[in-house]
């Protein structure tokens, strides 16, 4: 079960506004970070963190989200309820 896919169990939950919350989320903590001039190393993280989410949103319309980009296996909806820009299933981020 921890490598599943979304499916009809998870279909109550709405991945696209999960990643959205996390999208607008990071977008407004970056927009702090950089008007209260704090660490670029912070303002970087954010940034890479943005951009993982706006590729799960492009995995999600392309019909490739929740798809370990390494085995190719399912990643778990409890993984991709923790965190839904997870590109890799538990195993795999667990070797890299």
């Amino acid at each position: 079960m921890p490598n599943e896919a979304p499916t009809a169990e998870t279909a109550d939950v709405d991945f696209a506004a999960l990643l959205r919350n996390e999208r607008d989320g990071l977008q407004a903590q970056l927009k702090e970070t950089a008007e209260r001039g704090e660490a670029e190393r912070l303002a970087g993280e954010l940034r890479d963190s943005l951009e993982e989410v706006d590729a799960a949103l492009k995995r999600l319309e392309d019909g490739t989200y929740g798809i370990c980009e390494v085995c190719g296996k399912p990643i778990g909806a409890a993984r991709l309820e923790a965190m839904p820009a997870a590109r890799l299933c538990i195993v795999d981020a667990a070797r890299h």
